[in-house]
């Protein structure tokens, strides 16, 4: 089983005189610039901005991973991706914990390895990431990895249709009514994990739905 490489970088968190730190002012307003420029399509820019405080900020750091992932404003690496997107998940970042199932579900930076995927999601769908409860329902109605388990699939697939997205509603109407008495969490189901306590991510959380394509951005007042 693949374990998602850390980053060195966790250093600046935790280590004084690592790093020169802005205040949460200067910090707030640097993450928003990049923003800024993200949102007209200037994406080196958007890049060169939050890398230089990916080492400060986990949604600096999870945008710097996306713009990697999918080569927007820099050549694409999906492993220093996964490298980065492993600090800000352990960290507790839930946008990065789905984003880095995908990765692992996918094989985008090796092979695939749903096996460590799984943590990831849970923690993820516990935290209400619609992607993660997506893919999460996805193994519980296949099996395998985890035991069958069709009530929380669609369980999960409901919570992930209710944030809009499309391919969960796809599936519960594929899956059909749910028949009487169902319940969710029946004998060999795996407990979901608490949700990881929020972090101060930039200037604000996630966008909601979350989506790898997305950028975390200030949160709306």
């Amino acid at each position: 089983m693949r374990k998602p490489i850390l980053s060195s970088l966790v250093c600046a968190f935790v280590l004084a005189g690592c790093v020169t730190v802005q205040s949460s002012e200067d910090l707030k307003t640097t993450f928003d610039s990049g923003v800024a420029a993200y949102d007209v399509g200037d994406y080196p820019k958007a890049y060169k901005i939050w890398s230089g405080i990916e080492d400060q900020d986990l949604a600096a750091m999870r945008n710097v991973a996306m713009m990697l992932r999918n080569g927007t404003g820099v050549a694409k690496n999906p492993r220093r991706a996964e490298e980065l997107y492993g600090t800000a998940a352990e960290a507790g970042l839930p946008t990065a914990q789905a984003d880095l199932a995908d990765m692992l579900l996918k094989g985008e930076a090796g092979p695939p390895d749903p096996a460590s995927a799984l943590p990831l999601l849970e923690a993820a769908a516990a935290a209400d990431h619609p992607v993660a409860e997506y893919e999460l329902a996805q193994m519980f109605e296949a099996g395998g990895l985890v035991p069958k388990d069709a009530p929380t699939a669609r369980k999960l697939y409901t919570a992930a249709a209710g944030h809009g997205m499309k391919e969960a509603q796809n599936r519960l109407d594929a899956m059909g009514p749910a028949p009487p008495g169902e319940t969710a969490g029946g004998p060999g189901t795996v407990r979901l994990m608490q949700p990881a306590p929020t972090v101060a991510a930039g200037s604000g959380a996630p966008a909601s739905p979350p989506a790898e394509a997305a950028p975390i951005r200030p949160a709306q007042p």
